[in-house]
């Protein structure tokens, strides 16, 4: 007698990149919100531009003249708070990576995640949404908090719809995004947060100063192109001599992040964890 074996079950098939992606998203995403740090820096960044921009409305328009309402920079006035608001981005993109490896947990993570470029990809998408939404939410609270702060008929006062203005607040949200960006690649190149800290305020600060002891015609031409002087050119509605036009120089502040950020993901498949 002939016996009719039972039909085999299919191989299940394991899942495609799109749907792993998309758990480690969420795993990523679960840890950057549970962690303190980010609750302070996202806090931080808040105040420090809400804050800034809300007293500098209050207390400067009462020293200044008429003159120099008239041309100055209102917009990056609203938006000073940004001096502080970068460092603590920078930061947080730095220990998005860097406490991961202080504390050893990368070793499960990698455990979980063979394939670590996806991860690292997958935490650079989601702290890239974070800031993003930190960065232009804070930025425009800022520049709101300011016009309430003005007194009533100020010459200072703007709207959103005037020229400029609208492409400086957005740009200072993405400024603070492409800056957290940088510190992030540079927590993937170190992975100390510490060294990689130290070099962050050293890339951000230390070639302004550099520059700043050469001949005039040299910071002239130098100058443009450093990470804070161009990027920083987003955010303002008066143009200045001998700096970059706004995107360009957010684009240039942008090649400073990719350059890191690149490495890492080089970086990462060639060095044990």
């Amino acid at each position: 007698m002939q016996t009719i074996a039972p039909p085999r079950p299919a191989p299940s098939r394991a899942p495609g990149p799109l749907p792993h992606f998309a758990d480690i998203l969420r795993s990523e995403s679960c840890k950057l919100r549970t962690v303190r740090s980010t609750f302070w820096a996202v806090a931080a960044v808040v105040v420090f531009n809400v804050a800034t921009a809300a007293v500098l409305g209050a207390l400067l328009p009462a020293h200044m003249s008429a003159h120099e309402k008239a041309t100055i920079d209102s917009i990056r006035v609203s938006l000073g708070g940004l001096h502080l608001s970068q460092v603590v981005v920078g930061l947080l993109g730095v220990l998005v990576v860097s406490s991961e490896y202080g504390t050893g947990m990368i070793r499960a993570t990698l455990a979980a995640v063979p394939q670590r470029r996806l991860m690292l990809a997958a935490k650079t998408t989601v702290f890239t949404a974070v800031a993003l939404v930190t960065g232009i939410a804070s930025c425009f609270a800022a520049y709101y908090a300011f016009q309430v702060f003005l007194p009533a008929g100020d010459s200072m006062r703007t709207t959103l719809s005037e020229p400029g203005v609208l492409r400086a607040v957005t740009g200072a949200g993405l400024y603070l995004t492409v800056l957290g960006v940088f510190g992030l690649g540079l927590g993937a190149v170190v992975r100390s947060s510490a060294g990689a800290i130290a070099v962050l305020l050293g890339v951000l600060f230390v070639p302004s100063i550099l520059v700043s002891l050469l001949p005039q015609s040299w910071q002239d031409t130098i100058g443009a192109y450093l990470p804070m002087n161009a990027g920083d050119t987003i955010y303002s509605v008066h143009h200045q001599a001998h700096t970059l036009q706004p995107w360009t120089g957010l684009g240039v502040l942008s090649l400073y992040a990719v350059i890191p950020l690149t490495a890492g993901f080089f970086l990462i498949s060639h060095r044990d964890a």
